[in-house]
């Protein structure tokens, strides 16, 4: 049964006042990574986002899209913080466990829980039907692979012999969403630096 407002009651039209698409934008990201895709409606995207369904549509279109949206922001946001950490001055093993424990940080915030990866954590789940979350999963496993093995093969004298680094870089982005998911299941510091750690063991060779 649908209530009508009383009468006389404002209803919202367009955007508030001082709408940032950015804000906006996280405040729906972060709506999504708590439900998931699936679970999350479009009048709980209107209720973190402040906007009205009208608004929303008109600012970032469908549910679906604005999904997609906050997917490539994330994937942006990753794919920057990685070439950062691996562009710092240090041997591959520094650089590897300086960028982990980072991760790891991030992988355990999150208001009622550790929240892990948002792409791990929501498009895992959404891209075995939907070809476009599939895609751009892929891309951003591939692009994190290509950078950690541009880093690793740059300075080949810090890795084991006969290492080659395109595994290596597989490895090195197996091992980032691994601490995702762990943190995300409650595993504490403690457990995520021994994984890490006992990863970087591999990629390098124990010191």
């Amino acid at each position: 049964m649908v209530q009508k407002e009383p009468a006389g009651s404002p209803k919202p039209r367009g955007r508030p006042r001082g709408f940032d698409p950015s804000v906006a934008l996280n405040q729906a990201r972060d709506t999504f990574w708590r439900k998931g895709f699936s679970a999350t409606s479009l009048d709980d995207l209107s209720a973190a986002t402040g906007l009205n369904r009208p608004s929303l549509y008109g600012a970032f279109g469908d549910k679906k899209a604005l999904y997609l949206a906050t997917l490539e922001r994330s994937h942006a946001e990753m794919l920057a913080a990685q070439q950062r950490a691996l562009a710092a001055p240090g041997t591959a093993r520094y650089v590897l466990l300086a960028l982990y424990a980072g991760a790891s940080a991030i992988y355990r915030a999150g208001d009622s829980g550790q929240r892990g990866c948002f792409l791990i954590g929501t498009a895992v789940t959404e891209s075995v039907a939907d070809a476009e979350v599939r895609a751009l999963l892929a891309r951003s496993f591939a692009e994190l692979d290509a950078g950690f093995a541009g880093r690793l093969g740059a300075r080949p004298g810090e890795l084991p012999p006969g290492a080659d680094p395109a595994a290596l870089g597989k490895l090195a982005t197996a091992i980032l969403h691994t601490l995702a998911v762990r943190a995300r299941a409650g595993a504490d510091e403690a457990a995520l630096r021994a994984i890490y750690e006992a990863g970087v063991d591999l990629i390098c060779g124990r010191p």
